[in-house]
């Protein structure tokens, strides 16, 4: 759909292409800030907010898109940062208290064939969501942008608007830094041997 909504050139475009548009979108967008914010509600409160702005935008902006998936990408991007900028300001965070959370995670329906391999994956998945949130923003951004988006270097160094070298060294350092926070974890998946 975004490719057609691309080629319609300088016609106007209609409101419906925008909610079809939306809709082949909007999960995509709302996986990418749920990586970044580390919160299904609030992550989907900020794809809310994207497409709110991309709505405002299109009309004006949809005749001059080469590649609206990368438009939305970008404001859902800035959109993330600037929430991950306000959350300075937070002294607390809605989170499940410990117990209810174990409940909560407990009583979650899984596709995993055996009970070991569930703990495991979700001991890794809660680690890594965690060591996520200790990133800076903008390491946050790189990291899930090129391992979980799978863009280029390049593409990230555009939709960031920074240099590529930055955009390396941001990169680098968040690989170090949860490559530091999750060492315990490699032995385990080897069996437990280190």
């Amino acid at each position: 759909m975004a490719e057609s909504v691309a080629a319609a050139g300088n016609a106007a475009v209609r409101p419906s292409d925008f909610s079809s548009w939306m809709l082949a979108e909007q999960g995509r967008i709302f996986r990418l800030c749920q990586r970044m914010l580390g919160d299904s509600d609030e992550a989907g409160s900020a794809v809310q907010d994207v497409f709110l702005k991309a709505y405002q935008a299109w009309s004006r902006t949809a005749a001059d898109l080469d590649d609206p998936s990368r438009w939305v990408t970008r404001i859902a991007v800035n959109t993330c940062l600037d929430r991950l900028r306000s959350r300075r300001w937070q002294f607390w965070r809605k989170r499940p208290d410990g117990p209810d959370e174990e409940l909560i995670l407990a009583m979650a329906p899984s596709a995993e064939p055996d009970g070991e391999a569930r703990v495991f994956a979700r001991e890794i998945g809660a680690r890594l969501a965690a060591a996520l949130e200790r990133l800076s923003p903008r390491q946050r951004a790189v990291f899930t942008l090129r391992h979980f988006e799978d863009y280029p270097l390049e593409e990230i160094a555009a939709q960031l608007g920074l240099d590529v070298g930055t955009v390396k060294a941001h990169l680098a350092r968040a690989v170090a830094r949860l490559r530091e926070e999750l060492k315990d974890l490699y032995g385990m998946s080897r069996g437990g041997s280190q």
